[in-house]
């Protein structure tokens, strides 16, 4: 059945993937492709809100970012699932866009990503990019068990630089080392986002914004040639959030899109679910929901990004397993821990390899009594129920998997609001 099955998705996968080709080829629409190992989601999201009102644009939906996943944004049908009716109906709709001349957007914008050697150099080496952002390749990335190296990972992520033709765009990173260093084809133009002088849009006076010494967002300036313009996103928390801002405001801009005009998309802006979030918490705390996944650089940037918060009470970090590390994993936890013993004042840790970011903390200083390990999350809440209080600024964070959105919903003023917000 399994044999059957799996035959059956490579039939599918082949003829959505042959009917997205003939839909871009046939409309000769722009495709911008987004790419890293941190913060793919949330510029992807950026770049919509930045074009979207000067273009028409399609952008992928939710983790729409595989060989399965980037077809069925270019048909602009739903993912089937286990679903056989479904399947047959989107290969129909493929070939009706294929056969009619219906209404189809100018750019797409298109998230990929790699949890495998292969994912992103074989699966979808078929894409013909006009412009590639590169968001930020860490040292030691997610997935990284799967591949001989972490130079191999941030290889397979930036492949795409390399299908870009002659006129083609490279937005990257500009704080990033390997987003940087990156060799891009003849006649590729360069335009690098972020703080450093080295930013060809440049962010400028990022802080967290605040009321009655409680979080509300962040707000920074921007600068592009002659153009500034200034940029405040309620309800997030962290520099990742700035980044892809940037990466969107860099995208629109070499689109033609007037800094200050793309830079009020993003009051209305909001940021995908699960991406250090702010989220009233009980007893008058506010929780920072981080628990889409976690990477090694991820959690650290959440970990600074508490240490700094405005807040009138403690610090706590709720932190679980970090996934897909392999022989990394121990190393990557006990320097996540070292981290966390000088950005929170509790830390509560949730699965087995995060016992060492506790021995980490502990070996950073960190008191004993200032630390639990917990085994599920579920017993991370109730131990934070009992400790926390009115003016906590409390991180979740956590793998996938380790579902700690669950706790988030422990922890909330209005639980009943986890399906609106989670």
């Amino acid at each position: 059945m399994n044999t059957l099955k799996e035959l059956l998705r490579k039939l599918v996968l082949v003829v959505i993937t042959a009917e997205a080709k003939a839909a871009i080829r046939n409309y000769r629409r722009q495709i911008v492709v987004v790419t890293g190992s941190v913060g793919k989601t949330s510029s992807k999201d950026a770049v919509y809100a930045s074009m979207s009102k000067n273009f028409f644009v399609r952008r992928s939906e939710k983790g729409y970012n595989s060989d399965v996943g980037v077809p069925l944004t270019i048909l602009g049908v739903p993912n089937g699932w286990s679903n056989p009716v479904q399947w047959i109906k989107n290969i129909f709709e493929g070939l009706t866009l294929i056969l009619l001349n219906a209404p189809y957007p100018r750019w797409l914008i298109l998230e990929i990503g790699a949890d495998r050697p292969g994912d992103i150099t074989k699966s979808l080496s078929w894409l013909d990019p006009d412009v590639v952002v590169a968001t930020r390749f860490p040292d030691i990335s997610v997935h990284v068990e799967y591949y001989d190296s972490p130079a191999d990972v941030n290889r397979e992520e930036l492949a795409p630089v390399s299908w870009l033709r002659d006129g083609g765009i490279y937005v990257y990173n500009a704080d990033d080392e390997q987003a940087s260093k990156v060799q891009v084809p003849q006649g590729v133009k360069r335009v690098g986002f972020g703080f450093s002088k080295n930013a060809d849009v440049k962010g400028t006076r990022f802080h967290i914004s605040s009321k009655d010494h409680a979080p509300t967002g962040i707000a920074f300036g921007v600068q592009y040639e002659n153009q500034k313009a200034s940029v405040s996103l309620p309800g997030v928390v962290g520099a990742t959030h700035a980044y892809a801002v940037l990466s969107g405001l860099a995208t629109g801009a070499i689109l033609g899109v007037p800094l200050e005009e793309s830079s009020q998309a993003f009051s209305s802006h909001e940021p995908p679910r699960g991406r250090a979030r702010l989220i009233e918490g009980v007893k008058g705390s506010t929780i920072i929901d981080d628990t889409y996944n976690a990477s090694p650089i991820a959690t650290e940037e959440a970990l600074l990004t508490l240490r700094d918060i405005p807040r009138l009470g403690k610090r706590v970090a709720i932190l679980a397993d970090m996934l897909e590390l392999g022989s990394y994993s121990v190393a990557e936890h006990k320097r996540i821990g070292a981290i966390a013993a000088q950005s929170a004042d509790i830390l509560i840790t949730a699965g087995i390899r995060a016992r060492n970011i506790a021995d980490g903390a502990r070996e950073a200083g960190m008191p004993d009594a200032s630390i639990k390990e917990c085994e599920r999350g579920a017993d991370a809440a109730s131990h934070a129920l009992t400790i926390v209080e009115a003016g906590d600024a409390v991180l979740i964070k956590g793998s996938q998997s380790m579902r700690m959105e669950r706790v988030v919903k422990s922890l909330m003023k209005e639980p009943e609001r986890a399906g609106e917000l989670l």
